[in-house]
């Protein structure tokens, strides 16, 4: 009889990037499937790229056409530098990373540490954005071209490679860490800190580059960017520079600190994104609140929502305010809030201080008006309240609770309002005492606060509706800045349309400050929470209902495909 022989064990091949890479577009393939908003979102932020793309290479590609190496220099060391900071702060506050393949789906697999860090930089750099800032870049390598002839047109095109390597290191590595910070409960949101403190210091930074422009002293400027071209920021954009003004000796000196850079950055991605796959533990044991009289429902309100009736709307508040400090995700928006309301209205406000004046620099904007204070803050409101545009993808599929429950639309968003007003109120209180103090108007409060209180609502009004008919789903992940293909497109679109909208209806503050002159000093606060209440009121009216007809359809749009 013939044994039977077993067959030879099918030879296992090791995992590297390019599977990756793979993965990454069968996975986007498979998500544009019968989904024409996502092939449509991705079309368009595919043709914004190209448009982002080729306006770089034209101005990082000017010195050279233009035969002006003088030039050369500062454009390669500050234009690099501001495209690093680009990759850096951008995707905390706006677009936030592309995650296609999510970590946490690999935390059970047997792979290395290195293997799962190195693909997954690989599929990173296959992204719109990636490509967009190697276009652009790449008038860095015309530049050099034109100036140093082939040789240093070859250098710059390997410095531009490597700045791209950096830009991605840097975004990814600072956004996982980011994330970890902000699932940490005992951390107790220093990073809101670190950023509020940031965002205060950028108004006198803007006045101080203000004014260096102003005064510019280009020899001066010649030598910042020296210094900045020996910095991770700027030594991989000016190695081709440094080729065509005989400097071939700084280029593989620059090469090693970018090279250590990424490696730091990848290394420091490698530990975050370990913490973010095994996940951390909970905050501690609660405290009970409450004691025999307030009982186990007084321990479901949080302090915030303390004053919410024990009915079905004080629930969903607490709920809400629960969440809104628990997630990371949304407590990522919450600290975008803190960010820009400090720095829109001192921008406005102050930016214009240095060329008003003739003898410098000044720290008071003598030239602003109630018009002006009016516009920065309305902007401030309509920012805040954007953040509700997709407020239903943070729930994800957990919004089927609330379908099966048969919440009423209109007790639903009334609820998820209030609830973020929470939060969001206390800021807009803080950031009107500081304008007010900062411009020296304290007769100016009430101002400040009705163009506040007024864009605010309406934008609560706007976002209401726009989060019903505009959701997308949110990534599964414990990355709060991470987006699926397509989502971080859908998210500007949405925002951009939000922020239109409510500026438009947020400006009758504007024309009325313009007109009412010193009345409308007294007049503002009053008309202002009026009309940002009576706007909030009704748009969570009108947006209850639509929310009633379509909630199943709503449900299926936040659900993240698998």
């Amino acid at each position: 009889m013939a044994v039977p022989v077993n067959p030879p064990a099918e030879r296992v091949r090791p995992v590297s990037a390019r599977h990756f890479v793979r993965l990454k577009l069968r996975v986007m393939g498979n998500n544009f499937r019968g989904q024409g908003w996502r092939i449509a979102m991705f079309v368009g932020g595919v043709i914004a790229g190209l448009w982002l793309a080729a306006t770089g290479f034209f101005l990082l590609a000017a010195p050279g056409l233009a035969g002006e190496p003088k030039y050369a220099l500062m454009v390669a060391a500050f234009g690099g530098g501001l495209l690093v900071l680009g990759w850096l702060l951008l995707p905390l506050v706006f677009f936030g990373v592309d995650e296609t393949l999510d970590p946490a789906r690999f935390a059970l697999l047997p792979l290395t540490r290195r293997t799962l860090v190195t693909g997954l930089f690989a599929a990173a750099l296959v992204s719109v954005p990636a490509v967009a800032a190697l276009l652009a870049t790449l008038g860095l390598v015309v530049t050099a071209g034109s100036l140093g002839g082939w040789v240093a047109a070859l250098c710059a095109a390997v410095g531009v490679v490597a700045g791209l390597f950096l830009c991605v290191a840097a975004s990814r590595a600072v956004t996982s860490a980011f994330a970890t910070m902000l699932r940490s409960r005992r951390v107790r949101d220093l990073a809101a800190v670190l950023l509020a403190v940031l965002a205060a210091l950028l108004g006198p930074l803007q006045l101080l580059v203000l004014a260096a422009v102003r005064q510019a002293d280009w020899d001066r400027l010649t030598g910042v960017a020296r210094v900045v071209g020996w910095t991770p920021f700027g030594a991989p954009w000016t190695v081709g520079i440094d080729v065509a003004e005989g400097r071939a000796w700084a280029v593989p000196l620059k090469l090693l600190i970018t090279v250590a850079a990424i490696g730091a950055l990848l290394m420091w991605w490698s530990r975050s994104l370990e913490s973010a796959m095994v996940g951390t533990a909970g905050g501690g044991p609660a405290k009970v609140r409450g004691g025999p009289v307030g009982g186990a429902v007084a321990q479901l309100f949080p302090r915030g929502a303390g004053w919410a009736r024990r009915n079905r709307f004080g629930a969903l508040v607490a709920r809400e305010c629960r969440y809104w400090w628990r997630d990371a995700r949304r407590r990522a928006n919450l600290i975008t809030i803190a960010v820009i309301g400090i720095f829109v209205p001192v921008m406005v406000n102050f930016g214009g201080a240095s060329f008003s004046s003739d003898d410098g620099m000044a720290l008071a904007a003598p030239d602003s008006s109630p018009v002006l204070a009016s516009l920065s803050v309305i902007f401030v409101g309509v920012l805040a309240s954007v953040t509700l545009a997709n407020q239903f993808g943070f729930d994800g599929s957990a919004y089927a609770a609330n379908v099966v429950a048969g919440v009423p639309g209109r007790l639903e968003l009334r609820a998820r309002a209030a609830a973020f007003s929470v939060y969001v109120l206390p800021i807009l209180a803080v950031v009107t005492v500081v304008l007010a103090v900062l411009l020296g108007r304290p007769a100016w409060l009430g101002l400040l606060a009705g163009g506040l209180l007024a864009s605010y609502g309406v934008g609560l009004a706007i976002n209401a509706l726009i989060s019903v008919l505009g959701a997308y789903s949110l990534p599964e992940t414990s990355n709060p800045f991470a987006m699926n293909s397509g989502a971080g497109v859908a998210k500007s679109f949405l925002s951009l349309l939000s922020m239109v909208a409510s500026a438009v209806a947020a400006m009758p503050m504007v024309i009325a400050a313009a007109l009412f002159g010193d009345a409308w000093l007294w007049l503002a606060l009053p008309l202002g929470l009026a009309y940002g209440l009576g706007a909030a009121l009704l748009g969570t009216y009108l947006a209850g209902d639509v929310l009633d007809r379509r909630a199943p359809e709503l449900l299926t749009a936040v659900t993240p495909r698998r």
